[in-house]
């Protein structure tokens, strides 16, 4: 049972150390000298790695649910303690609690962070955290999947577990979407930084928030992370690729292939996210310019930023939306709730789940006045069994009460409530900041206890897993 598991973990190890060498290299190019930290881990983790992979190498015709469950939920806990190799003791970075911490919340794409000065970092700490972002953005487990086909594994499974979003099935082959989600995943990134290099950031700069902005992943190179660059065109460009990442991935090539722009926007799932975020910004635009006394489009433009970063569950800035009072924290948390679509990279519930709920919510209302009525559900303009209401509930429950359960335990730490609820959802939700100046976008994770910040890396990628994931895990072990 456990040889498939050990195997794609092997590999994927093994990937993660080759990577490390791009940022010893990038660094090597800045200042001419290599990143020892980074060469280190690297050659110990492909060791791992390798060694695991050939231990456990064979063909195998197809994996079983359980198969599929361990694969996905070991390699998102594995990873992490591989990719902070490099982190620890580099740069500001000096305990192994805050390198597993960033390394967590790179590849979750989380945003959050520990580091007080990000630019003071070496420039491999910041390449090597950008591009956590960008292997992590559609899944590593999706990469295992399109560059694995030679072992014959069925990927299925994994792929299920890791993209929700199951309804094109005109591609023949898992491995195929995979791969189409690879590219147009590269194809996009490439636009995004071409397109920065031109609004007036340097190649670094493009390449890291490139990686950060589709993946809707947070982690900025720069203190004040998007308002340090104080420019119009940089944030409407960041904040259309962040829209991007927070629609479903297959969208984009269902345009490729049926050369038709209503694939995207006659989907409802995407317009009921269009218009929900759009409506949320027009609302709190012209409610901040009232309160604040400033123009509307000052106000728009701040709000639209963040309020889209905030959805998306990304994490960048161009200001400190705390500032703007006490209201500011029940938006941002219905946001950070919401999230983007189902098979898209952003985290959190997603607008499918949301509209599953409240078309049941609208045939309970309807049966209650009409019990003898038939009525059908639909959601995102597909009719939606009891089945898919009933996953839809558990998972919900799941997320809501591990927000409660790890808030009240960080309570007990000494954090105040307020705090500790921001952190657990940001972080659950893997939107990056949290509520309250400590930890939002003035603000970082670096002030919490060692305890805490192991205990928000676990909540980082039960997010990730969209918490059912594990829960399942651990009953089916229990059971065994």
């Amino acid at each position: 049972m456990w040889q498939p598991v050990l195997m794609i973990n092997g590999f994927i190890v093994f990937i993660l150390g080759a990577l490390m060498l791009v940022p010893a290299a990038a660094l090597k190019y800045y200042t001419g000298s290599f990143d020892a930290f980074f060469i280190r881990s690297a050659v110990f983790s492909m060791f791992i790695g390798g060694m695991l992979f050939l231990a456990n190498y064979g063909k195998i015709k197809k994996i079983s649910i359980l198969q599929g469950y361990l694969i996905t939920v070991s390699c998102w806990f594995l990873c992490p303690f591989f990719c902070a190799l490099p982190f620890y003791g580099n740069g500001d970075i000096l305990q192994f609690s805050d390198a597993l911490f960033e390394a967590t919340s790179g590849l979750t794409t989380t945003g959050s962070t520990i580091l007080s000065n990000i630019e003071a970092q070496p420039k491999s700490v910041l390449l090597w955290r950008a591009l956590l972002h960008g292997v992590s953005g559609v899944g590593i487990v999706i990469f295992a999947v399109a560059l694995m086909p030679f072992l014959g594994i069925g990927g299925t499974y994994i792929f299920n577990k890791e993209n929700s979003d199951t309804e094109e099935k005109f591609l023949p082959k898992m491995h195929y979407i995979a791969k189409d989600i690879i590219i147009t995943y590269i194809v996009l990134n490439i636009i995004c930084i071409v397109l920065l290099k031109h609004a007036g950031m340097n190649w670094f700069d493009a390449v890291c928030h490139a990686l950060a902005t589709l993946s809707t992943g947070g982690l900025s190179t720069k203190n004040n992370s998007i308002a340090y660059f104080d420019s119009v065109t940089i944030e409407t460009i960041i904040a259309a690729f962040m829209l991007l990442g927070s629609l479903p991935m297959t969208y984009f090539i269902l345009i490729a292939k049926r050369h038709n722009l209503a694939s995207v926007f006659g989907n409802q799932q995407v317009n009921t996210f269009l218009k929900f975020i759009f409506g949320y910004i027009l609302i709190v635009s012209i409610f901040h310019a009232y309160e604040a006394d400033i123009p509307f489009w000052t106000s728009f433009r701040y709000a639209a930023f963040n309020m889209i970063s905030a959805v998306s569950t990304t994490g960048f800035s161009s200001c400190d939306f705390i500032q703007w009072g006490p209201w500011v924290v029940c938006v941002f948390l219905t946001l950070f709730m919401t999230g983007g679509c189902t098979g898209s990279t952003a985290g959190s519930v997603k607008i499918f789940r949301w509209q599953v709920i409240f078309a049941f919510f609208k045939k309970s209302a309807t049966n209650s006045l009409s019990p003898n009525q038939v009525t059908v559900m639909k959601a995102g303009g597909k009719v939606i069994d009891d089945q898919v209401v009933s996953s839809v509930f558990v998972m919900m429950v799941g997320f809501v009460l591990a927000i409660v359960l790890f808030t009240l335990i960080i309570s007990m730490t000494g954090v105040d409530f307020v705090t500790a609820l921001g952190a657990v959802t940001g972080n659950i939700a893997n939107a990056g900041l949290g509520l309250t100046e400590a930890t939002g976008p003035s603000g970082n994770f670096a002030g919490f206890t060692p305890f805490v910040k192991y205990l928000l890396a676990f909540i980082m990628v039960l997010g990730r897993l969209e918490v059912i994931a594990v829960f399942v895990l651990l009953h089916k072990i229990r059971i065994m």
